[in-house]
């Protein structure tokens, strides 16, 4: 509590000083056990791997997480979902193309025990999820116990930590990220992040707000304004809204700069200066659009378009394909590749418990 609280600086994850640190194994809970193979683990976690129940008291109506013996039972609820994950990916793969192997890679801000990520997987979708440590507590241990990627973060005053340009889908279902302030430094974030002709999928206020003020307890001015700020910066960005039903809206990011000059040659908006697509550790976040490669057409994919998956897994990325990563080509890819093929065939000689789902999703990023 020490930290400002401007843009979140006292959420985000902070280096101790030197005479703090620990050089130290932390041990686990006490009376810690094995967590169950997947897919049971997407639905159940012993107690006694997350000792806190405050969840299952505060979200109990939203169906995020049950208290039963020994064991929390997660039925793939959410507060925007309350009647589950599966029905409300419905609702988003009857706009976006999930089902197809355009979506491949999402983004979940303010996951809460990422029930998203653990539902999209059935389509395919590898879901990286993160949200912060506050009174929700333990919500990303939940997510881990479950076998779900996750992690202790928010959208604060620093980037991701994500290269440019590598997620098909980002998603915010009541993340609680003021996403109309601090002059749309957020979605210019998440567009960084966002592949071109990608998806953003905001769910819960403003979203909604002419059926839904009242039990936000927020005026329908207040609700009015804040969207029209968000809208206002979506198309600033170039992102054509593609859907707004039920309380959920979908914007999908343009394929390339040329069919958006207003978003390159915008004078009122800084330009993001990178010295690399990864440039982004510890780097202060800013209010500035990081620019998309070059194009000879506005059908062209800036920086070119991935194959669907599951080609995708095997096929060279665009982006190495044409130069844009230092010290990679074709061949050292493919190279690389096979060498990895050979560590995992010896994984598998070494530890004959890969492929039964107790490590199931390091199987399934291999």
């Amino acid at each position: 509590m020490t930290f400002p609280r401007d843009h979140m600086i006292y959420r985000e994850r902070h280096c101790p000083p030197e005479n703090e640190k620990l050089y130290c194994l932390i041990p686990a809970p006490k009376g810690y056990v094995a967590p169950f193979p997947w897919p049971k683990s997407r639905d159940y976690v012993s107690y006694a791997n997350v000792p806190h129940k405050s969840l299952t008291v505060e979200k109990a109506i939203q169906n995020w997480v049950h208290y039963e013996g020994n064991v929390f039972r997660f039925p793939g609820g959410g507060t925007q979902f309350p009647q589950g994950a599966d029905k409300y990916i419905e609702q988003l793969a009857s706009v976006i193309p999930i089902t197809k192997g355009k979506v491949r890679t999402a983004l979940d801000t303010g996951c809460g025990v990422a029930s998203l990520g653990a539902y999209l997987l059935k389509k395919n979708v590898l879901t990286m999820s993160f949200a912060p440590k506050d009174n929700h507590e333990a919500q990303v241990q939940f997510a881990l116990e479950r076998g779900v990627p996750a992690y202790i973060g928010v959208l604060g005053s620093m980037k991701l930590s994500f290269p440019s340009r590598v997620f098909d889908m980002a998603h915010c279902s009541r993340c609680l990220i003021p996403w109309s302030g601090s002059n749309g430094m957020y979605m210019m974030e998440v567009d960084r992040v966002l592949r071109p002709g990608g998806y953003w999928v905001l769910s819960g206020p403003p979203i909604g707000w002419k059926i839904h003020y009242k039990g936000w307890q927020r005026t329908k001015d207040d609700l009015q304004s804040e969207q029209r700020k968000i809208e206002q910066f979506a198309e600033l960005l170039c992102w054509k809204k593609i859907s707004e039903k039920d309380g959920i809206a979908i914007w999908r990011k343009t394929l390339n700069g040329k069919s958006c000059p207003r978003k390159q040659d915008n004078s009122k908006v800084a330009k993001c200066e990178l010295t690399s697509e990864s440039d982004v550790w510890y780097k202060k976040m800013e209010a500035c659009i990081t620019p998309l490669p070059e194009v000879k057409s506005v059908s062209e994919v800036a920086g070119g378009e991935l194959e669907p998956f599951p080609q995708r897994l095997n096929a060279v990325p665009p982006r190495i394909a044409r130069g844009f990563v230092p010290g990679f080509s074709v061949q050292t890819y493919q190279e690389d590749n096979k060498l990895w093929q050979k560590h995992v065939n010896a994984y598998k000689k070494t530890n004959d418990l890969l492929d039964t789902g107790r490590y199931f999703y390091f199987r399934c990023n291999l």
